[in-house]
């Protein structure tokens, strides 16, 4: 149990207790800030601990960054020092590390010293260098555009996201795709610097080929001109050469396979349908017309040994996608997996990733964006890869914040971004995909008003 007299810690302070497994444990805790001293006292196993720190922050927004920063830290010291752990990301429990040392460096810090002061470890310190250095020539920002399609052929175990099976909400697609059509043209007046595209899901693919296209016209309608345009096209067992090629048709550039794993019983294990065979057997029918191919892996999933991601990697890497993502299994809400485990611990889950790096890197690879989600197991990381000059446009803006976001469908959070990111404005819609079919007329209006 946490006491503490500044609430608005309280959630910082959580997430490195949740990191070390501490929660449930005993912490009295003292916050005080006066002529640029930041003061935390932490009592814990009847000991006590002072850590004083000096900052003077510019105004209200600096003071609460460091208030968190000088907390979290005084709390990781204290819990390192108990269980003899450091950390892979030390002190920094932050979604967006790359975001934080851009931000560093725009305040005039040099934000591997204050990585090192907040212990991180030297491998991602040089992981976040050269992730910035490769995001330069793709930071220019603008307006995104981002289309959910919350339809998959089921669910998998590690999921959290607002997708269904489509068995069970097939009765829903036509009226979905006719209010999305609507929502999708309604944007057309704030939609004018977009520069990419995204149809996210769920399995867009799962669709059939009329209600593709009618989300395809709506979108064309809206925006025009040389745009990265991507279609998370999704699991293999439901790619046609049909509906790639009226993909193509409409401006689709590049698309994402994304088998989890190349090992068929782990397939079976989370839930899939489908084969490392058909990955194999979609991806070479989506290369035939030219699309940037990016496939996702996951680090961790049901029992995988590190031979086994191994296998995956290699196995990727050997098709030559323009993008790999690899991902760090994650305990979330929602997800099947949540009801049975309440925390992860995956045998060798830091190999795994140390060796996806190695061999991405081995093979041409760069990292391009970076990001981490609470419940992570080894408190790692998800990054993705690029080979040079292949970025996603997309990820980096909506990752780094760097423009706003249109989202429309079930579930989409469209967001406006202020002073580089200083400040976050959100609207969100209902998950829920009768609500929204309900209530997407409601949602139009304040939309437009949101983005005024």
């Amino acid at each position: 149990m946490l006491n503490t007299n500044s609430e608005f810690l309280r959630p910082e302070i959580m997430d490195v207790l949740r990191a070390f497994g501490s929660e449930e444990e005993e912490f009295t805790h003292y916050f005080s800030y006066s002529s640029g001293k930041f003061l935390n006292v932490i009592e814990y196993r009847s000991s006590f601990y002072d850590f004083e720190d000096e900052f003077d922050p510019a105004d209200d927004l600096e003071y609460k960054r460091f208030a968190k920063r000088f907390c979290k830290l005084a709390f990781y010291k204290v819990l390192s020092a108990a269980t003899g752990k450091n950390l892979p990301w030390g002190a920094l429990t932050g979604i967006r590390p790359v975001k934080m040392a851009l931000l560093e460096g725009e305040c005039g810090r040099d934000f591997e010293k204050t990585f090192k002061t907040l212990c991180v470890s030297e491998e991602n310190i040089q992981l976040v260098k050269t992730i910035t250095q490769v995001q330069k020539p793709y930071r220019g920002g603008g307006k995104s555009l981002y289309v959910s399609l919350p339809f998959c052929p089921s669910k998998c175990d590690y999921c959290s996201f607002i997708t269904a099976p489509i068995e069970k909400t097939r009765q829903y697609v036509e009226n979905y795709v006719t209010c999305l059509a609507e929502e999708i043209k309604s944007v057309k007046n704030i939609a004018g610097s977009v520069r990419s595209v995204y149809v996210g899901g769920g399995t867009p693919f799962v669709l059939d080929c009329g209600q593709l296209e009618r989300i395809y016209a709506a979108i064309n309608d809206v925006v025009k001109g040389n745009l990265e345009y991507t279609v998370e096209a999704g699991r293999p067992d439901v790619f046609t050469e049909e509906k790639l090629a009226l993909s193509k048709r409409y401006g689709v550039n590049r698309i994402c396979v994304n088998p989890q794993s190349f090992n068929d019983q782990t397939l079976t294990a989370i839930g899939r349908k489908h084969t490392a065979a058909q990955t194999i057997a979609a991806y070479e029918m989506a290369e035939k017309y030219g699309f940037d191919i990016n496939i996702d892996l996951i680090a961790g999933l049901a029992g995988e040994q590190t031979e086994d991601f191994e296998k995956s990697i290699e196995k990727a890497v050997s098709l030559n996608p323009a993008n790999i993502t690899v991902h760090t299994l994650s305990l979330k809400s929602g997800a099947k997996l949540k009801e049975s485990v309440k925390r992860l611990h995956v045998e060798g889950i830091a190999d795994m990733i140390a060796l996806s790096r190695a061999k991405l890197s081995a093979a041409g690879y760069l990292p391009y964006y970076l990001y981490r989600q609470k419940y992570q197991a080894g408190g790692l990381e998800n990054v993705g890869w690029c080979k040079p000059g292949k970025a996603c446009v997309y990820n980096i803006d909506v990752m780094e914040e760097l423009g706003d976001n249109i989202a429309v469908g079930a579930g989409a959070v469209s967001k406006r971004v202020f002073g580089g990111g200083e400040r976050i404005e959100r609207l969100d819609a209902p998950k829920d995909i009768p609500t929204y079919i309900s209530k997407h007329q409601q949602i139009i209006p304040k939309r437009i008003e949101f983005f005024k």
